[in-house]
């Protein structure tokens, strides 16, 4: 079972998170089979993080909640929440298989919540090329949407956006994310 992962960090938390930045990156080490994409995000100012993305494949709902409540930043208090949701890979790749490659454009989180019939269930044929991880968010069971998480390289934050059906979603989310990871 694929599952989302964001961790969004408590203001003032960058130097716990650098002091244990060593305990993270072995944490996820881990899981370096089970991940799918994984990533910072970062404020306007494209420098301070803002979170940590991780996709990651799982058992259960269980597996995938220890995963993210046992997280070394986590556990010190570096986050101020944390949202797991299942998640389906509507790419059927990991981001390390993207094509557009690790660098070259800007990459964002595009987070989407919603409420009733689902929405962009289906991958938006006109993003083919720009999507990076593209999927619905569901309950623990998997029966109901709840919204929609894309991973995707676009000109900017508006233009992420768009990815997205607007009127659809309750809320919807852009931050600038960047490829994570030792790979």
């Amino acid at each position: 079972m694929e599952f989302f992962c964001y961790h969004r960090d408590r203001p003032g938390s960058l130097p716990l998170r650098e002091e244990l930045g060593e305990a993270h990156w072995a944490y996820m080490d881990r899981y370096e089979a089970e991940l799918i994409a994984r990533g910072p995000t970062f404020a306007d100012d494209g420098e301070t993080p803002t979170g940590s993305v991780h996709i990651v494949d799982l058992p259960d709902a269980a597996a995938a909640r220890a995963f993210a409540f046992d997280e070394p930043n986590y556990q010190a208090g570096a986050y101020r929440d944390v949202l797991v949701r299942r998640w389906r890979n509507l790419l059927g790749r990991t981001m390390w298989e993207f094509p557009g490659g690790r660098t070259g454009g800007k990459r964002y989180l595009v987070l989407g919540l919603g409420a009733g019939d689902g929405a962009d269930l289906d991958v938006p044929g006109a993003w083919q090329d720009e999507l990076i991880a593209y999927g619905p968010l569901l309950s623990d069971d998997g029966a109901v949407w709840v919204g929609t998480a894309a991973l995707v390289r676009a000109a900017d934050a508006e233009a992420a956006r768009a990815v997205l059906t607007s009127h659809r979603y309750a809320a919807i989310e852009v931050h600038d994310w960047e490829f994570g990871g030792r790979r």
